[in-house]
């Protein structure tokens, strides 16, 4: 079946008729997103609060898998880890680790709480996160009020803008992914942005890394123990108990006996700690939990990404014609 008008419609009308659609077309998906832009904003409001610093805050539970390696608890208040009691078992604890007296394995605890110290850990893809939400709730603000709302090019141009800020909110909360840059991502070079040394009692000593971030909006504690490398390049020899009484350690490295630090991925990687000294990493232990209120954000997040994305095609597609963003 064909469809066709009779009389036929002159060019010239038919170009003017689809233009006036278009225009008509155009008006009214401005319109309606005036309408929803206040939910996008609700819900953006919704994100901000849960990053929002409310006592008690969350207290998230820090336990290393098939291993005594670490046993703990953080508090995470806002983007600030405020509070925390971190037990560690780790087979290449530096010298000057305090040492447990009841286990074989070298074994410490550091605690830091925000009443006893001037310096919170701060999480710095959460203050990220913050940031760009604060800036998201700013454009909608400007879309809204500015009196720029029927002009096309000013309202795409804000779209654009705020798809920007909810992929990089995401991707923050994402954290690092295997074989990309890091460096877009806030706060992940554990080798300059530890927490410092002195904010856990009792300190961590030189070559001791506690080192926070966020992974698929769980936190993630990754610790490091470090020894310097020597002016070629290659491992100094690590000095800790190397010549006991017993002469049990001594006996030990030359027999091979006695437990060894698993490999792992930082295996034979120079990093400039602190941007004082290179070190290696001798032992690396991840220890992943998982926060109902960062899930929750990432889950709002991504529903707003293609919300606006939706928005922006039928805005594109009517300016434009095509689906495909330039």
């Amino acid at each position: 079946m064909s469809t066709w008008v009779y009389p036929p419609i002159p060019p010239d009308e038919l170009r003017k008729a689809e233009n006036d659609s278009l225009k008509l077309e155009l008006q009214w998906l401005l319109q309606s997103l005036q309408r929803a832009l206040p939910a996008l904003k609700e819900a953006l409001e919704e994100c901000a609060a849960l990053l929002a610093p409310k006592e008690p805050g969350s207290t998230l539970v820090l336990s290393s898998l098939r291993s005594e390696s670490v046993k703990g608890f953080v508090t995470r208040v806002g983007t600030n880890l405020v509070k925390g009691d971190i037990h560690l078992r780790l087979t290449t604890l530096p010298p000057n680790t305090p040492r447990g007296t009841t286990t074989s394995t070298p074994s410490t605890r550091h605690i830091f709480h925000s009443s006893s110290s001037s310096a919170e850990i701060v999480i710095a893809q959460l203050l990220a996160v913050k940031s760009l939400l604060n800036d998201s709730l700013d454009i909608i603000d400007v879309s809204r009020w500015t009196g720029q709302s029927t002009d096309s090019s000013f309202i795409s141009g804000q779209l654009k803008l705020l798809h920007d800020h909810l992929r990089e909110a995401k991707a923050c909360l994402k954290g690092p992914v295997a074989g990309a840059d890091i460096s877009s991502i806030p706060g992940v070079e554990w080798w300059t942005n530890s927490p410092d040394e002195i904010v856990f009692q009792p300190p961590l000593g030189e070559h001791l890394s506690l080192h926070f971030t966020i992974q698929d909006a769980n936190l993630v504690l990754t610790v490091r123990t470090l020894t310097p490398t020597s002016p070629g390049g290659t491992p100094s020899t690590p000095s800790e108990g190397s010549f006991s009484l017993s002469g049990l350690n001594l006996r030990s490295r030359l027999l091979g006996l006695g437990p060894k630090p698993p490999n792992h991925d930082e295996m034979g990687e120079i990093y400039e700690w602190r941007g004082r000294q290179d070190v290696i990493v001798r032992e690396k232990v991840r220890v992943e939990t998982s926060d109902p209120s960062l899930l929750s954000i990432a889950a709002k997040l991504s529903a707003l990404e293609h919300e606006v994305a939706r928005w922006r095609m039928n805005l594109r597609i009517i300016l434009t014609g095509s689906t495909e963003e330039d």
